[in-house]
């Protein structure tokens, strides 16, 4: 009897310590994030786009779920990345705009991201492709000597890494913590100005480019590209920038194929379709769309030979995927590739407004996929999730606990991301531009609020040409009735307005939204 009481007192109490997800019943997924660049709502054949196919994308959509309401929280690359990776909000942090070259690791040692968190859960965690949040201590990276503080002071094992983007410099590989190939003898330099008044740079030598530049980008060249600032030697260790893709899928798949046999997150970072857009060879002229269209074709390509690795490895009913963009589109982003020209009736943003450097609903809404084959019932799902709730999420998916002073703005939204009957994602969306300097839109419901500190909108016309176009401080939409936020309805509505001011002030000055 005694013994009877034991057991069941034991097995009480097992129950209230035991995670109620599926990591309860020992079922932990790998995870594999793939994070386009700059993909637009509307650049997916599965989202509605006639002038390119994605059949890779789309087999992934038809096995799984695709959002129509799926989002980053921020406008541009790097602050998106760092609320990914972290589970707060970039305008929290300062200095988290468009890093540049020799921008130090913006995420310090001790902080936790989504990598920490499931690496101190037991997975293997590995990111390859584009990192952009800088490397190295307070005065940036030692290009020649030890990379670090990096990704893996922040909970990944290994990484592989394109260190900022291509359009800036240098093109070099980083393996976890060494410049990859490099020669001690040639060693890499890297500057904000010229090393000397001969230093080729897409201004002097601009009749040797081939891929011309339309504003900026016009320092050092490599391969044909002039780029955003400078630097001299290392050249046994530069790539061509044509062959990041398929870089990207070799080293994913060694990645995948050596943790088989354990629990891994993979985050894959693609380049695709940021400029420089140089596709490899085998893409080129293979969209109506330029260089931009073959650069999707690249994109959706390398989709496939992940889901070909998960399926030969028997990893497919084991493996939670998620597709998405760290912002939305933009077509002339500084050089002549005829993104424009060839645009045709191609609407990178789909039915929104806005697109890269917008809190219009193009700079972050974007595609937004989850497959986990047997687990995720196929089918479209309306649900507000955002890249910045992968913390919260995947730590009840795998049976973790988010610290209390961690994660700040990372909500659980794992039943909408896996499909659950009943399931409901966020309430409300805080979106900024680029450096978080007052530029907020914040959704709650069917409600979006712009704020404006500036009084001026950074947009995109037509998805053609970048503008900052004067605006009043703040503008109300109604997204039901107006998903393309043509229709200022502030005067309309002051209450919603009021109340929605209110919450947003409140949950900037929180410092907090978990």
């Amino acid at each position: 009897m005694k013994f009877a009481v034991l057991l069941s007192a034991l097995c009480f109490v097992h129950c209230l310590l035991s995670p109620s997800s599926d990591a309860a019943s020992g079922d932990r997924p790998n995870i594999v994030v793939i994070m386009a660049d700059d993909l637009g709502y509307g650049d997916l054949s599965c989202y509605g786009a006639t002038s390119i196919e994605t059949p890779n994308v789309d087999r992934l959509a038809s096995e799984g779920l695709r959002f129509t309401n799926g989002y980053c929280s921020a406008s541009t690359c790097t602050p998106t990345r760092y609320s990914m990776l972290t589970g707060t909000y970039a305008f929290r942090k300062p200095k988290t705009g468009i890093a540049p070259p020799n921008a130090p690791a913006i995420i310090k040692p001790g902080t936790e991201t989504v990598a920490s968190l499931l690496n101190d859960g037991g997975y293997t965690t590995g990111v390859v492709g584009k990192w952009h949040l800088g490397l190295g201590g307070p005065s940036g990276p030692d290009w020649n000597g030890d990379l670090k503080p990096g990704p893996l002071e922040i909970g990944f094992d290994s990484c592989f890494l394109l260190p900022t983007t291509n359009d800036r410099v240098p093109q070099v590989y980083v393996e976890n913590h060494k410049v990859l190939n490099l020669d001690p003898a040639d060693p890499l330099w890297v500057g904000r100005k010229s090393p000397s008044p001969e230093h080729p740079n897409g201004i002097t030598n601009r009749s040797s480019l081939k891929l011309d530049w339309s504003h900026g980008h016009n320092n050092t060249i490599h391969n044909g590209i002039s780029r955003i600032g400078f630097y001299t030697g290392g050249n046994a260790a530069r790539f061509r920038d044509e062959d990041l893709a398929d870089k990207w899928v070799e080293k994913s798949n060694e990645f995948m194929q050596e943790h088989q046999n354990e629990p891994f997150f993979l985050f894959f970072s693609s380049h695709d379709i940021h400029v420089p857009r140089m596709p490899h060879e085998r893409f080129q002229g293979k969209s109506s769309l330029g260089l931009r269209g073959d650069s999707i074709l690249e994109f959706d390509w390398c989709v496939g030979e992940v889901m070909k690795t998960l399926d030969r490895l028997n990893l497919a009913e084991k493996t939670l995927v998620v597709l998405c963009s760290d912002n939305g589109p933009v077509l002339d982003d500084g050089y002549q590739d005829e993104a424009v020209e060839k645009i045709g009736s191609h609407r990178a943003g789909g039915k929104f407004t806005g697109g890269k450097y917008s809190v219009y609903e193009g700079g972050t809404r974007t595609p937004f996929i989850t497959r986990w084959k047997g687990k995720i019932q196929p089918g479209v799902s309306d649900d507000i999730v955002c890249t910045i709730d992968f913390a919260a999420s995947f730590a009840a998916l795998t049976g973790l606990t988010l610290p209390e002073d961690g994660c700040l703005d990372s909500m659980n939204v794992l039943d909408a991301l896996l499909g659950k009957s009943g399931a409901d994602g966020r309430e409300s969306l805080i979106q900024q531009d680029n450096g978080g300097s007052g530029t907020f839109g914040y959704r709650s419901g069917k409600w979006k609020l712009h704020r404006y500190d500036r009084r001026k909108a950074r947009n995109v016309v037509v998805e053609t040409k970048l503008v900052n176009t004067p605006v009043p401080q703040y503008m109300l939409f109604d997204l039901e009735a107006d998903p393309s936020e043509q229709n200022n309805v502030i005067d309309e509505h002051p209450q919603v307005a009021e109340r929605l001011k209110g919450e947003l002030q409140r949950l900037i000055d929180n410092g907090r939204s978990r």
